[in-house]
């Protein structure tokens, strides 16, 4: 009996796995790995779940990429082979896991006085890992001298690819960009909020004056800066993820800066192109670019359906130069015509950057354009029933999974300034729960959340920026469950 139920079996296995191709769509596993019952929890319990989903994540997460406690991330793994690939993550990849233990860390802090113990147990291990995560970006680290539109510089910033050693990695040509930064800064300034440590204040002004130099300021046939930020020094073509991601930094700098006098020196180009200096009180500066890159990113990139294009590109395909005074510098180049997929971050950035914008000027057409894309998002890429009754879809192809993250972020934005997103963000929280409880394995969560892994093992492979985005949506909607429980 014994023998026949094996035999039974084993044909059975053999019949899905020959069933399935290599680039086969994902597939549900036809029972649930976790077991575990849908959640009934609701406001401040389901604000504590979350936070210990969230950290259970980047526990498992850590242990997964990070093998052996090194600061190397690996950029797969594969839960049902227990194998971490050899190819790591690059800087942009890295910064994940920053965000996420910045989010616990947020909400741990945000939940101190409601469960006093939590914090107690977990903020200051959160703390020293955060700590550890900046160590090892250095490793990303690298300096080279760039000439940009308006001086040539020796900068210091963070390269695409790991290098062997601290301080060694290559940034020459397309090896940096821009938007690698911009989530940096991000992250930075997230971290100098939660630990008020000086040193990461410091860090985040110092790359926002490097992607600041990438700004087109070069004079167009009126006077007019051609404006926006090419993906990096190398490249010519202006994008959303180059542009949109520093708004809300820039808002956050101004916060930082806007009781105090401190002053910043920053340089133009006249309309006979001559350079030259400049000086302003730091949070001036700062609003003020944010309300630049924003409304250059609305006017260029915006989509007629209110969402954004990828890109738009320019009338050469290679940086421009010319000598002034002796002097060489980079030419401005005239714009094109916009193209290229509607990525949900490049939105996402966006919706989060009119909602900073708002909360610190309180001008109405801002909130009016965060109530305009969150309907815009949410008609574009949110897809009821495409796989489960009741749930939405989002895009998962690329790195959809990632940016719907920054999508969510953006809906959180709105929500805080009372432009309504609830929907949108409960799609979030049920499409996690739905895939705690029916596929998570080995603490990791699948790529689709609604249909689960592929029934080939070999084609389970996690990217660990995906894990660690599941993890910090985790933390940012037990702060919204906190917000919603205090109101």
């Amino acid at each position: 009996m014994k023998k026949t139920i094996l035999l039974v079996l084993s044909i059975f296995n053999f019949l899905i796995v020959c069933s399935c191709s290599e680039d086969e769509k994902m597939k549900s596993i036809p029972y649930d790995i976790s077991g575990e019952p849908l959640p009934t929890e609701q406001g401040a319990d389901k604000a504590v779940m979350d936070i210990k989903r969230s950290m259970a994540i980047v526990d498992s997460s850590m242990l997964h990429y990070f093998k052996d406690g090194s600061t190397a991330m690996s950029r797969y793994y594969n839960p049902y082979t227990n194998t971490a690939s050899s190819e790591l993550g690059s800087v942009w990849m890295y910064t994940s896991a920053i965000e996420a233990v910045n989010s616990v860390m947020e909400a741990l802090k945000n939940s101190q006085s409601a469960v006093p113990q939590l914090y107690a147990d977990n903020f200051n291990r959160y703390a020293q890992l955060l700590e550890k995560l900046y160590d090892g970006l250095d490793y990303y680290k690298g300096s080279f001298t760039l000439t940009s539109y308006t001086q040539t510089k020796k900068w210091t910033a963070y390269a695409v690819d790991r290098a062997k050693e601290k301080g060694q990695a290559n940034m020459e040509g397309v090896l940096n960009v821009y938007d690698d930064q911009e989530w940096l800064i991000r992250e930075m300034l997230r971290s100098y909020r939660i630990t008020g440590k000086a040193d990461y204040l410091a860090q985040a002004e110092y790359l926002t004056d490097y992607v600041l130099d990438g700004w087109d300021c070069y004079p167009d046939a009126d006077g007019n800066e051609y404006g926006g930020i090419t993906w990096g020094p190398g490249y010519v073509t202006k994008h959303s993820c180059s542009n949109g991601p520093l708004v809300s930094s820039l808002v956050w700098l101004y916060e930082a800066y806007r009781t105090k006098d401190d002053k910043i020196t920053y340089r133009k180009i006249d309309k006979n192109l001559n350079r030259y200096e400049v000086t302003a009180k730091k949070a001036d500066y700062y609003l003020e670019f944010a309300k630049k890159i924003y409304a250059w990113q609305k006017r260029y990139l915006m989509m007629p359906s209110g969402v954004y294009y990828d890109l738009v590109g320019a009338t050469a395909n290679s940086p421009q130069f010319e000598t002034v005074n002796g002097i060489r510098y980079r030419k401005g180049l005239a714009l094109t015509q916009p193209s290229g997929t509607a990525y949900t971050y490049n939105s996402g950035t966006m919706l989060s950057g009119c909602s900073d914008l708002y909360r610190v000027t309180r001008v109405d057409s801002y909130a009016d354009d965060a109530k305009n894309l969150v309907a815009a998002t949410f008609s574009e890429f949110a897809k009821k029933d495409a796989d489960v009754e009741n749930y939405y879809s989002y895009p998962l192809s690329g790195f959809s999974t990632w940016f719907n993250d920054v999508l969510l972020r953006g809906y959180l934005a709105a929500e805080k300034q009372n432009i309504d997103a609830k929907v949108s963000i409960e799609s979030y929280q049920n499409n996690l729960d739905y895939a705690w409880a029916k596929f998570r394995m080995d603490g990791i969560l699948p790529v689709n959340l609604l249909l689960g892994w592929n029934l080939s093992s070999a084609n389970n492979n996690v990217e660990a920026m995906f894990s660690f985005s599941y993890a910090s949506e985790y933390a940012m909607l037990a702060n919204y469950q906190f917000s919603n429980t205090s109101e």
